[in-house]
């Protein structure tokens, strides 16, 4: 079957081959997204089979399909540590693992879980890699600083566009309550630069550049999974 940016059998190569990672009695991550959906169903499978660990999910959609799959399931804060956090990603750089994420509009979570974890494995297809960074980068805004941080982005050269729903009025909104500006910077040459820059911004809440934080991509490929370790 073929899906926006790439197969599912793509997308269920590469969750399968990180899921390996995942030991008895561990703390996962659980990303969201589609790909990361097929990690999710592979560990559930994996705990009817005896697996005992725990998930952290990053949104709610990734909570509601853990506990479908019948994985166990924390907050954060009731947690002493991740293992390992597993996460798509909506463009990979090849050259150096900078992600673009956000395309859920759980990237401000999804960031928290990743960085916490001892390692963080992003799952992709090949549609999602690149040599250098274009995506638009997603950022969640406080509702009430949605202009401001919109000319901080224009100063920064960007363009940013406010992320609106799809069946229903209104704008998206997170699992946090704030709204969502897609910003495009085309190319970017120094995402760590931008990443640091976006940061800095008063009233962004989290922007979805994660610069220096993936340990291992799993890009699933019609015949098999190409991991890169960084």
């Amino acid at each position: 079957m073929k899906t926006t940016g790439g197969t599912d059998a793509q997308k269920r190569r590469a969750a399968a081959a990180a899921v390996e990672a995942v030991e008895d009695g561990t703390v996962v991550g659980l990303g969201t997204g589609s790909t990361t959906a097929f990690a999710i169903r592979a560990i559930g499978d994996r705990v009817a089979d005896g697996l005992d660990v725990r998930g952290v999910p990053t949104s709610f959609a990734a909570r509601e399909l853990a506990r479908e799959c019948g994985i166990p399931v924390a907050d954060l804060d009731e947690v002493d540590a991740i293992d390992l956090a597993v996460d798509g990603a909506d463009q990979v750089a090849t050259t150096d693992g900078a992600l673009v994420k956000g395309g859920g509009a759980a990237h401000a979570r999804e960031k928290v879980v990743d960085a916490f974890a001892d390692r963080f494995l992003v799952v992709a297809d090949p549609s999602k890699t690149a040599e250098t960074l274009s995506h638009a980068v997603p950022i969640e805004v406080l509702p009430s600083a949605r202009t401001t941080v919109s000319a901080g982005v224009s100063d920064l050269g960007g363009e940013a566009t406010l992320r609106r729903a799809e069946r229903k009025d209104g704008p998206v909104v997170t699992d946090n309550g704030n709204l969502v500006l897609d910003c495009e910077f085309g190319a970017m040459s120094d995402p760590e630069s931008l990443a640091a820059d976006l940061a800095s911004l008063p009233g962004a809440v989290e922007h979805g550049l994660f610069v220096g934080l993936a340990d291992a991509v799993y890009v699933g490929t019609d015949d098999g999974v190409d991991v890169t370790e960084f």
